[in-house]
């Protein structure tokens, strides 16, 4: 089964080794945190305020750890100023729960 809206389309897809997530970010939340999939993009909330993509920064630098890569294996494809964006994680060497049971490839 395929994470991500009822109709079954996914919020993420692999591009060969590259994870490639639509994200619908919520900046200035309470805390940093991951939700849970809204349609056809994952939830994302972050602390930071949105400046001249300030909260996509900091979105990018809470993500890496969770999925194991440095910063730099994380590209914004777009959206580095709005809440709908797209992100390409390269190699991830783990994926968090809402991924699903899924592992990433080698």
């Amino acid at each position: 089964m395929r994470a991500g809206s009822d109709n079954g389309e996914s919020f993420f897809h692999w591009d060969g080794d590259t994870l490639v997530v639509n994200i619908l970010g919520k900046p200035a939340a309470a805390r940093d945190a991951i939700g849970k999939p809204k349609g056809p993009q994952l939830k994302v909330s972050v602390t930071a305020t949105p400046r001249n993509g300030k909260a996509t920064d900091h979105m990018v630098r809470f993500l890496a750890p969770l999925f194991g890569v440095p910063v730099g294996q994380i590209t914004v494809v777009f959206g580095r100023e709005s809440i709908h964006k797209q992100l390409r994680i390269q190699a991830p060497t783990r994926l968090p729960p809402v991924f699903g049971p899924q592992t990433p490839t080698s």
